[in-house]
């Protein structure tokens, strides 16, 4: 793996990010994760999993420059489901994932901690969803996880305005579980999982399976509509504008088309 290292300590998996300067999630970091969860799925000494970010931040985004290189809607919709898949495969996981987020949860980070069974993160780090800023959607289902997690109106605001909430907030609204300092993040969350790993692994596993049977039906079919979507929108003139105002670091003008 390029992008993605882990090590055991004891019973817990601890995963790093490692994609400076942003831990920016291109495909090849989506799938460094995929290899990494299979590699931890087959410890059966491992109970517990922790995510984290090396450098200034857990994960600031997609990889937008990686966005250029796509030739199509359709095959942006097929990245979206990629992306999909994978974080579907960490919420349902057999073992607990944690996300411990420093710095930024932006975008697609933020759709990777939300796809964790809980979310601690540092008073200060901030955690949204900027895509319509760059006249594009979510696409790893931010969509639908964040109105699980805040309700319709504050997902819609984080949606809307593209404005982030820190991590005090976010505890607030109820998108993370804890906040702390920043220098005592990996310890609070190396306590949380030593504690967890010294549950039942049958149990934690029924019980995570249990806690995905509160996704109705509508919940895929809103992932699935939400690939489609960001195919769609990407093929627009305002997604071309948007990432390219991104890029060249200016405000993007929109049109509508």
């Amino acid at each position: 793996m390029e992008y993605i290292s882990w090590k055991r300590e004891g019973r817990v998996a601890e995963v790093f990010i490692q994609r400076p300067p942003a831990n920016a999630l291109s495909g090849s970091v989506i799938a460094d994760i995929e290899q990494a969860l299979s590699e931890i799925e087959q410890d059966k000494e491992i109970r517990v999993v922790l995510i984290s970010g090396e450098g200034k931040f857990f994960s600031a985004g997609a990889d937008i420059k990686e966005f250029t290189t796509v030739e199509s809607g359709e095959e942006f919709s097929k990245l979206a489901a990629r992306g999909q898949r994978v974080f579907e495969r960490i919420e349902t996981f057999s073992k607990p994932v944690i996300a411990a987020i420093h710095g930024a949860a932006l975008g697609g980070g933020l759709e990777l901690a939300m796809s964790c069974h809980i979310r601690l993160v540092t008073e200060q780090a901030k955690l949204g969803l900027p895509e319509l800023s760059l006249g594009l959607v979510p696409g790893f289902a931010g969509s639908q996880r964040l109105p699980r997690y805040v309700g319709t109106a504050k997902a819609a605001e984080l949606l809307l305005t593209s404005e982030p909430i820190t991590g005090k907030e976010a505890v607030q609204w109820g998108l993370a579980n804890h906040a702390y300092p920043e220098e005592e993040l990996l310890t609070k969350a190396r306590e949380m999982a030593a504690k967890i790993a010294l549950k039942s692994p049958v149990s934690m596993k029924a019980a995570i399976e249990l806690l995905n049977f509160s996704k109705h039906a509508e919940y895929h079919q809103g992932v699935a509509r939400e690939a489609k979507l960001f195919g769609e929108v990407f093929e627009s003139q305002d997604a071309k504008e948007g990432i390219g105002a991104f890029i060249e670091k200016r405000r993007p003008e929109f049109t509508g088309n």
